[in-house]
């Protein structure tokens, strides 16, 4: 039976792992890294990145208090963008808090080198198990834990900036902007990681009790007062320190508070240091321990991470992952180099987080409903985003393509382990789909009225049966209602040696019969037509001209019929390249045996136009109209359920009896064999579309169509209100 975590986590609790997971390498670390790019710019930098973190803990703590699960920033991006997007983020983040909480370590112990004469990774693995084991215990234990700690730290942290307020020379802010909006953004990128705890608290929302009110509360409490003790802490540091020697420096803080506090408050200092560092690397096991965990659940990872232990009532596995790789990490990695990877991945995943948010909202997804909600939606989560990545353009190429290279990873692990297993998929692919849908029938709406005016030309190259000439002309009349024009032309083929104008003027027993027999079928369909002759020694060109004077919106051709004699091909399809209009290319063969009328789409909506020709067909035949489409054996619920939602608008959109039929894609082969060659139209798009052009399922499926033995006609579009791209979105939302 699948075991819950226990809500034992109150606001107290919340905020100290919160302030603690944030006061730890960013304040006694990076002020000494930081003011190479920035100098005294420094302290504008960190409230600069104070500013720009809040747009990821509004959105972070919006969707905690919807969904309230372990994993956090995991959950919230894999339920919005889908099964990759979240593998990305889950593993990512992972690393990254891993990353950080090694360094948090190694970073802390050389504060407690000035006071005891220690080696630094000895010292920073034996921190590391125990507090591996603490998180084993139980989160309640860890909770308390960081209570003590923070309150501990932020007394010495206090004294620090009282005491040390009064020795400050102001002078030394005066260059505060002596290395440009450059030099501080550049070192506001370098110190945003510093923040990255204030979102560490969704990553454990499963276990706070009143998340709706604790979440947001904890998360905006924990942020304010810790963007208030940086820039505090970092004024009295630039202020008594000169900018060369805390440059160099690797205890700034500790220096700062000798020049100021003496000896009682380098111990008070290095005390405060070693109890945040130890904290933010607690935070980051007991945070970063639930990514596996929650990916786990999701079939994202092993089911062994997902394991809560019957006598601690914590993810043991994940959690002793988690040290087992921060283990490695003091022992082989260089700690500062991977830093800088895991602070430019955490302002990625903090740009993908307001991402997430904007994903729910617009997707209107019904079982997402947060107690709160951002201020000043969209502009919040769209500012986030952008200054994220603007950030990220500031870490320097090493670290960006360290992080690609995590992406990349995280992408290989998505489709050997994940991709097989899991078939859900995003809130932000179903609205773009639902929103696919939704444009695509309207443009089928449009199509259908019958009140549009529509050019249709009916080409016929010399020598046309009569056959052929009566079904083209029966397809165009039901195109044509009434104010439509309808017209047919005979194209004429003359050798080059030949005068066309003497050509114009003879005419042959050929074009008697077309005009005869034209005459004939205009009053056996009761459909005014324009009809007349063209000679050309180019009648492919021909056709293409007459199109364009014309103003001719649907040109009807029969399928595998030549204009021209010529070795380059069908000529058809050179007509359909030229001609700037819909083209359809019909079997001559009669349509009043026809008892079902098959319009099929290998991926995306149906063409607008394709469901009009079998509409009109359907009502002036009488027959049957079917969608069939084609099903992915990895077609997720949500999927299936749109699919079926979008067919049964479209449904009612036909003025015919119809249905929707689904088959796996492997079988549509079989489908289509199965239905009565005879009595069954295809209607489908032509073999050069862009559906055959986008996978090799679809080209499998399209030859299935081409090798059938039924009557069929090729729809092929020339416009798309949203062009190519239109299109693609199309076969990569269906």
């Amino acid at each position: 039976m699948a075991k819950d975590l226990e809500r034992d986590l109150g606001l107290l609790s919340v905020v100290a792992i919160s302030i603690g997971a944030m006061v730890g390498s960013g304040i006694f670390i990076l002020p000494a890294l930081a003011v190479k790019d920035a100098g005294a710019g420094i302290i504008a930098a960190y409230l600069l990145a104070g500013v720009l973190v809040l747009p990821a803990a509004l959105s972070k703590a919006e969707m905690a208090t919807a969904m309230p699960e372990a994993g956090g920033t995991y959950v919230y991006i894999e339920r919005s963008m889908g099964p990759l997007l979240g593998t990305v983020s889950g593993l990512g983040t992972w690393f990254s808090l891993s990353f950080k909480g090694a360094l948090a370590l190694v970073g802390g112990v050389p504060y407690l080198v000035l006071l005891f004469d220690l080696p630094i990774r000895p010292v920073a693995i034996t921190l590391a198990v125990v507090l591996v084991l603490v998180n084993i215990l139980g989160a309640e234990q860890t909770g308390r834990l960081q209570i003590g700690i923070v309150a501990v730290m932020l007394v010495a942290i206090g004294w620090f900036v009282a005491g040390g307020g009064p020795a400050v020379n102001t002078a030394s802010y005066g260059g505060m902007w002596d290395y440009g909006v450059e030099g501080i953004f550049a070192a506001t990128g370098l110190v945003f990681v510093s923040f990255a705890g204030v979102t560490k608290i969704a990553s454990v929302a499963e276990e706070v009790e009143d998340p709706d009110r604790v979440i947001p509360l904890g998360m905006l409490g924990s942020l304010g007062f810790t963007t208030l003790l940086y820039v505090l802490v970092v004024a009295v540091v630039v202020g008594v320190i000169p900018l060369d020697q805390l440059a160099g420096s690797t205890t700034p803080i500790a220096d700062a508070a000798e020049a100021t506090l003496g000896t009682a408050g380098v111990a008070a200092v290095v005390l405060a240091a070693i109890l945040a560092l130890v904290s933010t690397a607690n935070a980051g096991i007991l945070s970063s321990s639930r990514y596996p965990f929650a990916m786990s659940r999701d079939g994202l990872a092993p089911d062994l991470f997902s394991t809560v232990s019957d006598r601690f009532g914590t993810p043991v596995t994940a959690i002793s992952l988690t040290g087992g790789v921060m283990l490695l990490l003091i022992l082989f990695v260089p700690i500062l180099e991977i830093a800088k990877l895991a602070s430019a991945f955490k302002i990625l995943v903090f740009a993908l987080i307001n991402v997430a948010l904007i994903g729910f909202r617009e997707s209107d997804a019904p079982d997402y409903d947060p107690s709160f909600e951002v201020p000043l939606y969209p502009w919040t989560p769209i500012f986030g985003t952008i200054t994220g990545f603007a950030l990220l353009t500031q870490m320097g190429l090493i670290a960006i393509v360290g992080a690609v290279g995590i992406v990349v990873g995280s992408v290989v692990w998505y489709l050997g382990y994940v991709r097989p297993r899991v078939t859900r998929e995003g809130a932000i692919k179903e609205s773009v789909r639902r929103s696919i849908g939704d444009r695509a029938l309207d443009r089928t709406e449009e199509t259908l009225d019958e009140t549009a005016e529509t050019a249709v030309l009916v080409a016929l190259p010399e020598g046309s049966s009569r056959r052929s000439e009566a079904t083209l002309l029966e397809v165009g009349a039901a195109l044509t209602p009434n104010g439509s024009s309808l017209s047919i032309v005979q194209f004429d083929e003359v050798p080059d040696q030949q005068p066309l104008d003497y050509a114009s003027g003879v005419q042959s027993h050929d074009d008697l019969e077309f005009e005869c027999r034209t005459d004939t079928l205009a009053a056996e369909f009761d459909v005014p037509v324009e009809y007349g002759e063209l000679v050309s020694h180019h009648p492919e060109r021909a056709v293409a001209n007459a199109v364009d004077e014309r103003g001719v919106d649907v040109l009807l051709v029969e399928r595998g019929a030549s204009f021209e004699d010529s070795l380059l091909g069908d000529s058809i399809d050179r007509i359909r390249k030229q001609a700037d209009c819909d083209t359809i290319a019909v079997d001559a063969q009669p349509l009043d045996a026809l008892e079902t009328i098959t319009l099929v789409t290998t991926r995306g909506p149906y063409d607008p136009l394709k469901v009009r020709v079998g509409n009109a067909v359907a009502t002036e035949t009488g027959a049957d109209l079917q969608f069939l489409y084609p099903l992915d054996e990895r077609q997720s619920a949500e999927e299936r359920q749109q699919l079926e939602a979008y067919h049964d608008d479209l449904l009612d959109l036909c003025d015919v009896p119809t249905e929707r039929t689904f088959v796996d894609r492997q079988e549509f082969s079989a489908a289509i064999d199965a239905a009565d060659s005879d009595r069954t139209l295809l209607i489908h798009a032509n073999n050069g579309g862009l559906a055959a052009r986008t996978s090799n399922d679809d080209g499998s499926t399209q030859s299935a169509i081409q090798d059938s033995d039924h009557a069929s006609m090729e729809v092929d579009t020339k416009r798309h209100p949203d062009g190519v791209v239109g299109r693609l979105l199309e076969r990569l939302a269906f």
